[in-house]
């Protein structure tokens, strides 16, 4: 792993960029502790945040098993409806981007370089997220979690991404917040840059490291002032 704020060009100028979602280029993941919080504070459930931390860039399902092995059922399902709920309003009102993806994706824009969204979470949720956000369409393609058949860490919304963009896996760069989404993007053959939100980076293959997303900027502004890189 090649610690944050090294900003060595990478191994090559990618032909695509392919994203996760939450915690990454929403500020989902600080929205939705915080109900989670309120939520286990209103129902005494008991648990804690690193409990919550534990179950960043899993799938839902898998959340929810964990979720009704610690809790009575009733309790684990009260827990999750009630910080849905609260969530919701949040996602409504539109949740903040993360620091840097606007100049990132002006500079993608500048470059001609295409972007897809590769999430755990379903399509349908995806799109209401990003549209109230209002970066939908900055993106040129979106899959989501209930599209493949596998979720992170397999690699299969990430091979689904790059084929939507008409670009091989191992040509695209792959930025993730989470490790299972780091292993996703390695497994898939492409090319990982994570940039951790709320769990630090833990050990993996050979990675690249960013602190934020104006880190991966530098990165691939450092790359593509190599003599001869171009998209």
């Amino acid at each position: 792993m090649i610690a944050a704020g090294t900003n060595a060009p990478l191994p090559f100028a990618p032909r695509a960029v392919l994203f996760d979602m939450d915690g990454l280029i929403l500020d989902s993941e600080r929205a939705l502790l915080a109900c989670w919080r309120q939520a286990n504070d209103e129902l005494d459930a008991g648990l804690d945040d690193a409990f919550w931390l534990s179950m960043v860039g899993i799938h839902d399902a898998a959340c929810h098993a964990m979720l009704h092995a610690r809790l009575p059922v009733a309790l684990a399902d009260a827990l999750i409806g009630r910080t849905n709920a609260l969530y919701e309003q949040r996602v409504a009102a539109g949740l903040p981007l993360k620091t840097g993806l606007t100049a990132l994706l002006d500079w993608l824009d500048a470059q001609g370089l295409p972007r897809a969204i590769a999430t755990s979470t379903r399509r349908a949720r995806a799109e209401a997220k990003l549209r109230a956000a209002g970066v939908r369409g900055r993106f040129h393609a979106l899959v989501g979690g209930d599209e493949v058949a596998q979720p992170k860490p397999a690699p299969d919304v990430y091979l689904r991404a790059a084929d939507a963009l008409g670009v091989a896996p191992q040509d695209c760069l792959v930025l993730e917040d989470s490790l299972p989404g780091v292993r996703a993007a390695l497994a898939a053959g492409a090319l990982p840059v994570q940039v951790p939100d709320l769990v630090a980076p833990g050990p993996a293959a050979a990675h690249r490291v960013a602190r934020d997303l104006g880190d991966a900027l530098t990165l691939l502004r450092n790359t593509f002032a190599i003599a001869g890189a171009r998209p």
